[in-house]
């Protein structure tokens, strides 16, 4: 599985690039299905999740080029819409090619996705907007298979912001005939990415980044080359690791706009954190004031960011309270970081978070990919070494994790 060795209490100097953002590229490789030609899709980080997209396609009887931060997609001969369940089980991300595949096939067939283990994510919201556009699924032997003579546009209306969802939704409903309207749609900067990918392509979207979102569908779309944006929990978790560290971090090719919550939670307890433009200098404090978060639907406080923030507030002065409100089991690390000194009691969907003079190194267990970003903060700041297990969960959502942080004057290195 993998372990990261860190030892702790080297403060973070230099400027480092943020990556493209994971969350953004998943969804848009699979929307190249829809393309039926050759798409090249720029600022493409080397991930685990990534890595297994690629095998998805490839299966699916793409044509995969890796060119530097460049991926080559070309599925003018895509000819199964069937996604093993070997591919299913190793990542939740390859859901997104539900629509896709109806929209390109006229049927799809899949097993129960994976990904990490922070509580239930089931798929009805994507079944429901695909249903309303005239799915069908029936269930055989484990297994989901959905089918469409006909796509039709239709009003749907999500109970939940679902960022996933409204992907699908958006994707299949490129195909449909007539005028498809999502009401509630995630507000997401990914959203917003996956549109102007798609209009791109020649489809006719917009609305993202708003709560209602309209597709008018078009009969063909083309091949093009397009660039990923900046991955905002990247640049987050960076600002983070130098105020924790008490460095002098410059994290550079930012849309500071994406995570005006989490800066507004730095500033607020009392980090001196600098923008300009597209980078952002954090000159990290010897002290800091805790601060209560709660995780909402974007625009609010990101759920990918909760672990990162409770790992900083462990050792910040004072009493702070983080609730989360997204995902039930996502509150594991907790009792890592008490593994390593920090007091913090968990009361239903809430961490009260006592603020401790030190963290100390032990042995500790990422459970998932933020909760394995959170341990690796707690390790940079900590006294002594820190090992963290299992870090192919980090693997997933970090590129280059162990140089990034090297260069930056961290002492960390991985064993597999």
């Amino acid at each position: 599985m993998g372990r990261f060795l860190i030892e702790g209490g080297k403060k973070l100097e230099g400027e480092v690039k943020v990556s493209g953002a994971k969350n953004a590229v998943l969804p848009i490789l699979a929307g190249t299905v829809l393309s039926q030609g050759e798409c090249r899709i720029g600022r493409v980080p080397k991930l685990r999740d990534v890595k297994v997209m690629k095998e998805v396609l490839e299966s699916l009887g793409a044509v995969v080029k890796e060119e530097n931060d460049e991926m080559v997609v070309d599925s003018s001969n895509l000819d199964s819409y069937e996604i093993a369940d070997s591919l299913m089980r190793k990542m939740r991300a390859t859901v997104f090619l539900m629509g896709p595949l109806v929209a390109r096939f006229g049927q799809v067939k899949i097993s129960q996705p994976g990904g990490c283990s922070i509580g239930p994510r089931p798929i009805d919201l994507h079944l429901k907007g695909l249903k309303a556009l005239g799915v069908e699924f029936v269930q055989k032997h484990g297994c989901l298979e959905g089918k469409a003579k006909n796509l039709k546009g239709a009003e749907i209306h999500l109970d939940f912001p679902s960022v996933g969802a409204t992907e699908n939704i958006m994707m299949a409903a490129t195909r449909a005939k007539g005028k498809t309207v999502i009401y509630n749609a995630a507000r997401e900067p990914e959203i917003v990415d996956l549109q102007n990918f798609l209009n791109r392509l020649g489809a006719k979207v917009r609305g993202a980044g708003t709560d209602v979102i309209k597709i008018k569908g078009v009969d063909k779309l083309k091949s093009i080359d397009y660039q990923v944006i900046p991955d905002r929990i990247e640049a987050g978790t960076f600002l983070v690791a130098s105020a924790i560290t008490k460095g002098d971090l410059i994290v550079n090719d930012i849309i500071p706009e994406h995570i005006e919550s989490v800066i507004a939670k730095l500033v607020e307890a009392g980090v001196n954190l600098q923008v300009d433009g597209d980078k952002i200098r954090v000159k990290g404090n010897i002290s800091w004031d805790g601060v209560n978060i709660k995780t909402l639907p974007y625009p609010g406080f990101a759920t990918d960011m909760q672990a990162q923030l409770m790992t900083f507030l462990s050792i910040a002065k004072g009493t702070s309270v983080v609730t989360e409100t997204i995902f039930e089991n996502r509150l594991k690390h907790a009792d890592e970081l008490r593994r390593m000194g920090a007091n913090i009691k968990i009361e239903g969907n809430s961490a009260i978070v006592q603020g401790v003079n030190k963290l100390s190194g032990t042995t500790v267990e990422a459970t998932d990919l933020r909760a394995g970003a959170a341990l690796v903060l707690a390790g940079l700041a900590a006294e002594g070494e820190t090992i963290v297990e299992n870090i192919y969960h980090i693997d997933r959502g970090y590129e280059r994790l162990t140089e990034k942080l090297s260069n930056l004057g961290a002492q960390i290195s991985r064993t597999d």
